[in-house]
C-alpha cells in the first residue's frame, strides 16, 4: 500500500488511502471533496521540496471541534494566576486516493442530496397546500378602558393587616 506525507495547517501528515485523518479545519461541508497538493513524498519517491504532479484527494466527513484544552499560568508568592480555555476547530477527512504524474481525482460519489435541491423538487404549490393553517393569536384588550375593566373584575385575597395580628395575639393572652 502507497503512502504519502502531506502539508496541511503547518503540520505534515503520512496518510495512505481509506485513512482518517483530523486535521486543522479546512473550507468545506460534509461529503465535499478537497486536495491537498503540498505532498512532500509518495512511496519512496522524496520531493524537493514538493514532489512534481503529486496529489492528495480526500472527502471531508466532519467539521468538529476537539476536547476543551486548560491553560493555566501561575508565579508563585507573585498573586499571579491566569486560566484560559482553548478548543481548536477540525477537520475530519477520509483520504481516497494517492494521484501521481498530474492527474485529477476522480469524479465525487453520489452523496445524499443538499437541502437546497430537495427544496426545488416540490413546487412551491404543494408546499403551501400542505402547512396547517396558523392559529389565531389570543385575544388582547383593544383599548386601555377595556384592560382596566378587565384588571378590576379579578378576584384579589384580601390581604391581613397588621393591627389584626395584634389583636389576635392580645385575645389569645
Amino acid at each position: 500500500m502507497t503512502f504519502a506525507v502531506i502539508k496541511t495547517g503547518g503540520k505534515q501528515y503520512k496518510v495512505a488511502a481509506n485513512d482518517l485523518v483530523r486535521i486543522e479545519k479546512i473550507a468545506g461541508d460534509a461529503g465535499e471533496v478537497v486536495t491537498f497538493e503540498n505532498v512532500l513524498m509518495v512511496g519512496d519517491t522524496i520531493g524537493v521540496p514538493l514532489v512534481e504532479g503529486a496529489l492528495v484527494a480526500g472527502e471531508v466527513v466532519e467539521q468538529f471541534r476537539d476536547k476543551k484544552v486548560i491553560i493555566f499560568k501561575k508565579k508563585r508568592r507573585q498573586h499571579y494566576r491566569r486560566k484560559n480555555g482553548h478548543r481548536q476547530e477540525l477537520t475530519l477527512v477520509r483520504i481516497t486516493e494517492i494521484l501521481t504524474g498530474g492527474a485529477k481525482p476522480s469524479a465525487k460519489k453520489a452523496a445524499a442530496p443538499k437541502k437546497a435541491e430537495k427544496a426545488e423538487a416540490v413546487p412551491v404549490a404543494d408546499v403551501a397546500e400542505e402547512k396547517p393553517a396558523k392559529k389565531a393569536p389570543a385575544k388582547k384588550a383593544e383599548t386601555k378602558a377595556e384592560a382596566a375593566d378587565a384588571t378590576k373584575t379579578k378576584a384579589k385575597a384580601p390581604a391581613k393587616k397588621p393591627a389584626a395580628k395584634k389583636a389576635e395575639k392580645a385575645d389569645k393572652e
